[in-house]
């Protein structure tokens, strides 16, 4: 839509304000950003309306009759429309439950427990109303849905130290360590259990501390590091992890993002 100063705003949809038993208004746009209600009278023209102009006010009658709809007031140089007198509430206003309005307002609040505030009046302002659960919450039905657990698995999938390493980062903690650090990099070997916890000033030294680790472990033990598992964290997932991997031969896995249970292994530890 084109405003006369050539700016322009978009039209979000289309609808009708009136009743079809009086005056009814087709093709009515509602358009971003504007924040007056216009009537264009050559629409209303087209439309076979007759609209009236006189000093002082504007009459709009119905087509091939005299009848009178509606009266405009001058003021300045506008003429306003109340269009609340011929329309009804339900086409201006969006209509809500209150019983569910309060249901949102009070984080989602389970009905019986809305209708015990109610009855024992311990929230000002609060109506008399009876909560009916007619309808199911959308936003209740997907925060409060139970998730399934997933099955323990008994079968190590390891069969030597540093086959399988695990990964995890966590920080900042609200004590710091005797180092003066807030971050810590926790490995767990998955094969003996055994965990080395890596303090850490921030989450972009957690590469330099794994390449320090990596490499003692590597030229001290017999075995080398197999396979590395972590999130998909920024401090794991980046260039100079991928590089250094591939150079020591170390396949990088990671885990499906927003399942913590996966990590299990490294989690219980932090």
């Amino acid at each position: 839509m084109r405003y006369e100063d050539n700016n322009k705003g978009r039209i979000l949809g289309r609808g009708f304000i009136g009743d079809k038993s009086n005056l009814l208004i087709h093709d009515v746009l509602c358009v971003e950003g504007l924040k007056h209600n216009l009537l264009s009278i050559s629409q209303l023209c087209d439309m076979a309306y007759h609209v009236i102009f006189k000093p002082n006010s504007c009459e709009i009658c119905l087509p091939n009759s005299k009848e009178v709809m509606l009266i405009g007031k001058r003021i300045n140089n506008v003429y306003l429309l109340y269009i609340s007198s011929f329309c009804s509430i339900g086409c201006l206003l969006s209509k809500h439950d209150e019983s569910w309005l309060w249901h949102r307002r009070i984080a989602h609040i389970h009905n019986n427990h809305l209708n015990k505030l109610i009855s024992k009046d311990l929230v000002i302002g609060l109506l008399n109303l009876k909560f009916e659960k007619d309808h199911i919450c959308e936003a209740c039905q997907k925060r409060k849905q139970i998730k399934h657990s997933f099955k323990l698995n008994n079968v190590v999938s390891s069969s030597k130290p540093l086959e399988l390493l695990h990964m995890d980062l966590f920080g900042p903690s609200r004590t710091m360590s005797l180092g003066g650090n807030y971050y810590a990099l926790v490995i767990v070997d998955y094969f003996s259990r055994y965990t080395w916890i890596l303090f850490l000033e921030s989450k972009s030294d957690a590469f330099y501390a794994f390449k320090k680790l990596a490499r003692r472990l590597q030229n001290t033990k017999s075995s080398s590091i197999g396979y590395i598992r972590s999130d998909h964290g920024g401090e794991f997932q980046n260039e100079k992890f991928s590089k250094f991997c591939e150079k020591m031969g170390i396949l990088h896995n990671f885990f499906a993002p927003r399942t913590p249970q996966q990590n299990k292994v490294v989690k219980r530890k932090n």
